[in-house]
């Protein structure tokens, strides 16, 4: 009896030395495109369900202020991947930034108008001799002119009200103007949250159709860790395609992290979001893929409307070298 007394925690301890030490993790981190919402539920999941540490990495979700600073960044080391608009990393990227899309999210823009149903914009030609809320420089303002020209709107009979882009909401539901230039994942179940009755136009549905957003990194961190990156997009297509499946579950997992938000506005950014996934091109493809077409067209849109300047193809800012196969 002894004997076996003895034998037993030896055994234990030298099971212990044989197994060795658990691999450490990669330590990485992931900024987001701007305050948390809906969008970013599926990234929330996968930390919380551990899709992420699955993949050997121990991932840090930050929030971000803008799809430009966080390619700048990313760009610049502070953060190893970010979630970022494509006309963003294009336009950085062109002017020297070290960034690319390594995966699309959404291969289709979230960007519209927004006004209340009482209004009765309906379409596009509705909105002459309405006054629509603009906010000067931001990527929406800029391809409204894309939009309006397909669309055959008269410009000039649109009247166009500066208005800082958290208060546009506010200017529609006091009426102070009959539109807002807004996302549709996100301004548009603001309004809604807030006791409106809104109604959405694409500018996807009116010749304004750009990759919306992306997940980036730099070149740098890419070719030094290639298999990371294969990683990181693998536990991140997990992510997404289980919050396809359940919303809630995703939604759930953002509401760990901020309590504050509102469940029902967070499910329909969300719902919003996947819609926006697919791309025409897109079929028999692998979630996350980026199809040239789309990112073809997107140049075409940024060079002609928000003065895109280089001499690389659309390729060069993207690549589905690092993408799970399935």
């Amino acid at each position: 009896m002894k004997m076996l007394k003895v034998l037993v925690p030896a055994l234990a301890a030298a099971t212990i030395l044989m197994s060795g030490p658990a691999a450490a993790l990669d330590k990485v981190t992931f900024r987001m495109n701007w305050y948390y919402g809906g969008f970013h539920a599926p990234f929330h999941l996968g930390v919380q369900r551990g899709y992420y540490k699955d993949e050997g990495i121990e991932l840090t979700l930050n929030e971000g202020r803008g799809s430009a600073n966080t390619v700048q960044t990313v760009a610049a080391g502070s953060d190893d991947f970010g979630v970022a608009d494509s006309s963003s990393v294009m336009l950085l990227a062109s002017k020297g930034a070290d960034v690319k899309s390594v995966m699309t999210i959404h291969a289709n823009s979230a960007f519209g108008i927004i006004s209340l149903a009482e209004t009765g914009i309906k379409g596009p030609k509705d909105l002459e001799g309405k006054r629509m809320a603009i906010s000067a420089g931001d990527a929406l303002t800029q391809l409204f002119p894309a939009f309006a020209k397909s669309a055959g709107i008269d410009r000039s009979k649109i009247s166009l009200v500066q208005i800082d882009p958290a208060g546009k909401v506010v200017a529609l539901l006091e009426k102070r103007v009959d539109a807002i230039i807004g996302g549709l994942d996100d301004q548009y179940f603001l309004v809604k949250q807030k006791g409106g009755n809104p109604v959405g136009m694409k500018f996807a549905d009116h010749g304004a159709n750009t990759v919306g957003l992306t997940v980036v990194t730099s070149n740098a961190f890419a070719q030094k860790n290639p298999d990371l990156v294969k990683r990181f997009l693998r536990a991140t297509a997990k992510s997404w395609q289980e919050a396809i499946k359940n919303p809630d579950a995703a939604i759930d997992a953002l509401l760990k992290t901020r309590p504050d938000l509102d469940r029902v506005s967070q499910k329909g950014q969300l719902e919003a979001d996947i819609s926006f996934i697919k791309s025409a091109h897109g079929k028999g493809k692998p979630f996350g893929y980026s199809e040239p077409e789309d990112w073809e067209r997107t140049m075409k849109i940024l060079t002609e409307y928000r003065d895109l300047k280089t001499d690389k193809p659309a390729s060069a800012f993207y690549s589905n070298d690092y993408m799970p196969k399935e």
